[in-house]
C-alpha cells in the first residue's frame, strides 16, 4: 500500500471526530516512524537542531536530504532515514521518540494529515485548511476507545504554535509554476533553503553582508532577528516572496535605487 493509498478520502473539519490511541503496548508502536518521508518545516529544525545543541547547517548536513518539489521547483529538507532494513527514524528508540517534545509537525499530526487551499474570497485570495485521516495497514490506533476531535487532538499534541510560526512559510508554498513561468534557479533554490531551514547562515547572511546596507528594515525589527528565531523564519518568508516576485516584501533603500538609477542611465549615455 503506497502512502497515497492510506489517505481515506473524506475532507475533514475541526469538529470532525475520530477514535484513535498510540501508546507503548500497542503492537504497532513505532511502526509508523520508519520508511517515511517526514518533510521538515523551518519551525522543526530550529527545534531539532536546539535539542541536539548543533546549527542549523551541522543539523541539515547529518539529518537530511534536500528534495526539490516537482511542481514548483522549492528546495524542501526530507528527514534522513537509517541505512538499516526498515528504513528507521534516526530518532526512534525501542521507548519511542526520543527528540518526542521537538518531535516535527508531521510527527505531531499522525494519524490526520493537513492540507491548505488557497481560493478567492470577496477581499482577494484566501487560505482554508482542511483535514483528512491517514489510516495505515499496520497501525492498529484506530481500533481503540479514545474519541477526538480534529480540534482537541491538535490541542493535545500542540501542534498550534508550529502552525502559527509556519504560516507564512507554508503560504510561499501554494506557489505553482503556472504555464510559461520559469522554476527556480539554482541561485534562487540556494537562497531559498538558506532562508527556510539555514536559519543561522541566513542570520550571518543579514549581518555579515551588505543585506541591510541594501535593505531598509526598521531597527525593531533588526535587533529582534540578532536571536529571536520566530522573528527570523517570519523574516525568511517574506524575503522568499521578495526574491520569487510574489510581493513586494522588503524596501530597498532609497539611496541604493538612486544609485542604481543612475548607473542606468550612464549605461544608456555610454551605448548611445
Amino acid at each position: 500500500m503506497s502512502k497515497l493509498d492510506s489517505v481515506v478520502p473524506t475532507r475533514l473539519d475541526l469538529g470532525s471526530k475520530f477514535k484513535f490511541k498510540c501508546h507503548k503496548g500497542i503492537k504497532c508502536f513505532t511502526h509508523c516512524c520508519s520508511n517515511i518521508e517526514i518533510l521538515l518545516t523551518p519551525y522543526d529544525v530550529v527545534r531539532l537542531k536546539k535539542r541536539l545543541n548543533l546549527e542549523s547547517g551541522e543539523f541539515l548536513a547529518q539529518y537530511t536530504n534536500m528534495k526539490i518539489e516537482d511542481k514548483s521547483s522549492h528546495p524542501h529538507a526530507i528527514l534522513r532515514m537509517k541505512n538499516d532494513e526498515k528504513r528507521s527514524c534516526p530518532f526512534v528508540t525501542d521507548e519511542g521518540c526520543s527528540v518526542y517534545t521537538d518531535r516535527p509537525a508531521n510527527c505531531r499530526y499522525y494519524p490526520i494529515g493537513q492540507g491548505t487551499m488557497k481560493k478567492e474570497g470577496k477581499e482577494g485570495p484566501v487560505e482554508e485548511e482542511f483535514y483528512f485521516i491517514v489510516r495505515e495497514d499496520h497501525c492498529y490506533g484506530f481500533d481503540e476507545k479514545k474519541e477526538w476531535t480534529i480540534q482537541s487532538w491538535r490541542e493535545d499534541q500542540e501542534v498550534d504554535k508550529y502552525d502559527e510560526v509556519n504560516r507564512e512559510w507554508k503560504g510561499v508554498q501554494l506557489r505553482k509554476n503556472l504555464p510559461g513561468q520559469l522554476d527556480l534557479d539554482e541561485k534562487k533554490q540556494a537562497q531559498f533553503w538558506l532562508a527556510s531551514y539555514d536559519l543561522d547562515g541566513f542570520r550571518r547572511f543579514i549581518f555579515d553582508s551588505k543585506f541591510l546596507d541594501v535593505f531598509d528594515i526598521d531597527p525593531e525589527t533588526v535587533e529582534k532577528l540578532k536571536t529571536d528565531d520566530i522573528e527570523l523564519i517570519q523574516f525568511g518568508a517574506k524575503y522568499i516572496k521578495y526574491i520569487m516576485m510574489m510581493e513586494k516584501t522588503l524596501t530597498v533603500r532609497d539611496e541604493v535605487m538612486n544609485t542604481e538609477k543612475e548607473r542606468g542611465e550612464s549605461e544608456k549615455q555610454d551605448n548611445s
